[in-house]
């Protein structure tokens, strides 16, 4: 069985279909702060609640017998990582030390964790991020990701732990068969917003910069799909079952402008968007593009969703539902 923290999130909500799908049992458990009850298969066992609750997770680990533990459940919004740091590094990063302890105290060797390409920090230039690019995390929720990389490689020397650990570029689309996909409040991916512009003219979608040294002066950046990206968790648990372990981007190695989703969104809804250019942010670089070749190459990994219309059209289902 696979345990699945965060299950009724965006990206974990996908994985659990997924893994049943694909034949696997599954548990969960998510407190709800930020996921759904509706998004969690019904095929799953479901535990509402945190994984700090040692009293639940001893609960979880002896009711069940789980061989690895895909570890979804964290914080995600930079700008609130700055305003409250401690908030990020107690839930992304002490948590996910707890995590540890209790797979450790229960004999369960394999994680596969969710990180983030915000480890790279600034990224400079327009070379493809691999997975030997330097890693200087800027900001509290970056930091706090790559920190528990760190304990995740740590305790794996220690204590003999598999680990796949998923640097994910920008997530996006939603699922075409269940009816799951990106939902709450302080949403800041770039096709949501521009999608909620097209639902509701009244907000106000700004564009940073049109000076960058781009195709068309805007920021250029790499879209995934969220399903090619919970396929590639799904192919590690074979690595991890060889007593293997590795660091991996995912992306789908093609980069597009902000004006470009824009006029792709235009052409799926067949609506006009209004956009204002307005000052650059600090720290944005002016592109940043996966190199995923290492998960293509050990996993076998193939991006189904490499059309940037296709990705923005099933955010869009999903979008008009809400």
């Amino acid at each position: 069985m696979i345990l699945v923290t965060g299950g009724a999130g965006f990206i974990g909500s996908h994985a659990v279909v997924e893994l049943v799908d694909s034949g696997y049992e599954v548990a969960v458990i998510d407190s709800l702060e930020n996921g759904y009850i509706e998004f969690v298969d019904k095929r799953a066992k479901f535990y509402q609640g945190n994984v700090r609750d040692e009293e639940l997770m001893n609960k979880i680990f002896s009711e069940n017998s789980i061989t690895a533990v895909m570890h979804f459940a964290g914080y995600i919004k930079v700008g609130e990582s700055v305003e409250k740091p401690d908030k990020y590094y107690y839930n992304n990063t002490y948590t996910t030390l707890l995590l540890l302890q209790y797979m450790k105290k229960n004999g369960v060797k394999n994680i596969i964790f969710s990180s983030t390409a915000a480890v790279y920090g600034e990224v400079q230039g327009d070379k493809k991020v691999d997975e030997s690019f330097e890693t200087k995390p800027i900001n509290p929720y970056g930091k706090s990701k790559f920190m528990a990389e760190n304990i995740i490689i740590d305790m794996a020397k220690a204590y003999g732990f598999n680990y796949a650990i998923f640097r994910y570029f920008n997530v996006a689309g939603a699922h075409e068969k269940y009816e799951i996909g990106q939902k709450g409040d302080g949403v800041t991916a770039l096709i949501s917003l521009v999608l909620k512009k097209v639902k509701n003219d009244s907000y106000g979608l700004e564009v940073y910069g049109d000076d960058y040294p781009t195709v068309d002066g805007t920021g250029v950046r790499d879209y995934i799909h969220v399903v090619d990206l919970v396929r590639a968790h799904i192919l590690a648990i074979k690595m991890l079952e060889k007593n293997e372990s590795g660091i991996f981007n995912l992306g789908n190695g093609n980069g597009f402008s902000v004006l470009e989703i824009i006029k792709s969104a235009e052409k799926v809804t067949g609506k006009k968007i209004d956009y204002k250019i307005v000052e650059r942010r600090p720290g944005d670089p002016a592109s940043v593009v996966a190199s995923a070749e290492k998960a293509k190459k050990i996993l076998g990994w193939q991006p189904e969703y490499v059309d940037i219309n296709r990705i923005v059209a099933s955010a869009w289902d999903w979008v008009k539902k809400l």
